[in-house]
């Protein structure tokens, strides 16, 4: 009995060592940075190009909606960019010769009907001061002369007005409306581009939320990324741990169901502390507080997924 009982003393203050031994470890799991391409407009997909777990270089096409309505709205738009392009231009070139022609005559007819107002006021004044005619024609002879002579005056300012041509106000107003159109019809030639979802960068499709067919919502994820050349920890550092942490520091990330030890280093920690989620709550590290830490591995570490539980252990740290 006695061998037995020293035999088992042994091994628990053995295992005690163990534990004052082992460096200080703070929870968390194990992320990618997530990339979400959202759907640019509310159309059907036509064309899946990818699955889930394919890598893909940036460019490569994912996935493609359909892109019929959002052609058509194109073509208006860019109808109308003609448009303004043209009018702009007819304001550029000014009044034609014809119009300039038309307004001379129309002055030389005015002209000719004044003369014959006039002539015929001159006529009839002596006539009415001679008690000849009603005073009344006279006075309407006389305002048949003024009117002519108004229409004189109208033609001229119409002529001219033709003959110095287009303000230079109106044709910045032109080329306003021609900048707008254009700038309408290159967004539009944009959100036609974006209906061919492509890969912004080298990654991996960790989803596809909607199937060939369906047509989710303008702002909807259509695709799910994982990017980066590997993972990283996103862990809760207990605050007892938080002076021995510091970004650069090396660390050794225990990742669960795997024996190998990753190596990584810190690449963030934030100031203020935070939530801690139930997983990191361990003892008394309930009434601590913790603040959120990332640690980048390396290449080797490039086939972990995302969400597995890992371990973090801060060598010089010390709780």
């Amino acid at each position: 009995m006695k061998p037995s009982r020293t035999l088992l003393l042994a091994s628990a203050l053995l295992a005690l060592a163990a534990c004052r031994d082992e460096a200080p470890r703070a929870l968390g799991t194990l992320e990618w940075d997530r990339i979400v391409v959202p759907a640019p407009a509310a159309e059907k997909i036509v064309r899946i190009d990818v699955r889930e777990g394919q890598r893909v270089k940036a460019g490569d096409v994912l996935l493609q909606l359909e892109a019929t309505r959002t052609q058509s709205q194109l073509q208006a738009v860019q109808a109308q960019t003609e448009q303004s392009r043209e009018a702009l231009a007819e304001l550029k070139a000014g009044p034609r010769s014809e119009q300039i022609a038309q307004a001379r005559a129309s002055l030389s007819a005015a002209q000719a009907q004044a003369a014959d107002a006039r002539a015929y006021y001159n006529r009839l004044q002596p006539l009415g001061r001679q008690r000849l005619v009603a005073a009344a024609d006279v006075d309407r002879a006389r305002a048949a002369a003024g009117n002519a002579e108004a229409q004189v005056r109208a033609a001229q300012q119409a002529l001219l007005e033709l003959e110095r041509g287009t303000r230079a106000e109106q044709i910045a107003q032109g080329e306003a409306a021609a900048r707008a159109a254009a700038a309408q019809a290159a967004g539009q030639q944009v959100t036609l581009q974006k209906l061919s979802l492509s890969a912004p960068r080298d990654a991996q499709v960790d989803s596809l939320p909607y199937r060939l067919g369906a047509q989710a919502p303008g702002g909807a994820p259509l695709v799910v990324l994982l990017a980066g050349d590997a993972p990283y920890a996103r862990l809760y550092v207990p605050e007892p741990l938080r002076a021995g942490g510091r970004v650069g520091d090396a660390v050794r990330v225990h990742v669960d169901g795997s024996d190998k030890t990753y190596a990584g280093t810190v690449r963030m920690v934030r100031s203020d502390p935070s939530f801690t989620p139930y997983y990191a709550l361990t003892g008394q590290d309930a009434a601590r507080l913790s603040y959120l830490a990332e640690v980048q591995l390396g290449a080797d570490a490039r086939e972990l997924p995302a969400g597995l539980p890992v371990q973090v252990s801060f060598a010089g740290a010390s709780p």
